[in-house]
């Protein structure tokens, strides 16, 4: 075996380790009162900076938090997160979110993100789905540039809508599409 394959193979497993590492971003190390905490802090940011989102919350049937998604790779990437999901304002049950991605990538970043769930029959399919996966039907309604689209459009026609903010690192895009959500017990 020669240098460059040793060489790309041990960078390869170091990625992966490092993309391990990663995803234990320790928001549910303290279980559920750890993710309320950090799923409040995340809806008022939301709200703070993007107005146009407080019309969404209003109007969901519930919502998804997901406070803090860790994203990391090196050719092959991932994601992993936790996060709470509410009716009226109160936490039923709590998720993790899981992506998996294959591709010209290098990096890793954070991000925060909320699923607004705009019909009682989005919000139930979401409940009963033994592992539910985002597609690319669902609307965005602040874009990964930070950009605010109009709510108005959005709480009509669509029954998921998306709002991804509040990224940092050197990673780009962030997108929900592709993503996993499971129900967990923190």
């Amino acid at each position: 075996m020669s240098i460059l394959p040793r060489r790309a193979a041990l960078f390869g497993a170091l990625s992966f380790a490092a993309l391990a590492a990663a995803c234990g971003n320790g928001v549910g190390s303290q279980g559920g009162a750890v993710i309320d905490q950090r799923a409040d802090a995340t809806l008022s940011f939301m709200e703070a900076n993007f107005p146009g989102t407080r019309d969404l919350r209003q109007n969901a049937a519930g919502i998804l938090v997901m406070p803090l998604i860790t994203e990391a790779g090196f050719g092959v990437g991932g994601a992993y997160g936790r996060g709470a999901l509410r009716i009226n304002d109160i936490t039923v049950d709590y998720y993790s979110a899981t992506q998996a991605s294959v591709g010209f990538q290098i990096g890793a970043q954070q991000y925060a993100h909320v699923l607004f769930f705009m019909t009682e029959d989005a919000l139930t399919e979401f409940r009963t789905s033994p592992g539910w996966a985002a597609g690319a039907d669902i609307e965005y309604t602040v874009s990964n540039r930070g950009e605010n689209i109009s709510a108005e459009t959005t709480t009509v026609l669509d029954p998921v809508v998306a709002a991804v903010f509040g990224q940092t690192g050197l990673l780009a895009g962030a997108s929900v599409e592709g993503t996993k959500y499971n129900r967990i017990i923190p």
